[in-house]
């Protein structure tokens, strides 16, 4: 069943919103509906925990001053040669 929703969106939005839906094959609705939906998706995923990953926590003991995003990107330097 669908039912119609009224929204307000912003002219400027709307007229970019209607050229990419156009340039895609879809209808405007369809990318609101799609969207909304990846939006719910996500949330019921994101509270499921795979059993691999359940079985690694834990496995790793890191200093807790270990700071990822500095060993990250001192890996990526590396790799580029930055």
């Amino acid at each position: 069943m669908t039912t119609k929703l009224t929204l307000t969106i912003d002219d400027s939005v709307i007229t970019i919103a209607k050229k990419y839906a156009k340039k895609n094959g879809k209808s405007l609705s369809d990318i609101v509906e799609n969207y909304l939906m990846s939006l719910t998706s996500k949330e019921s995923k994101e509270d499921k925990i795979s059993p691999k990953v359940l079985k690694l926590m834990g496995v790793i003991k890191l200093p807790q001053d270990f700071d990822y995003k500095t060993e990250l990107t001192k890996g990526l330097s590396k790799k580029y040669k930055l």
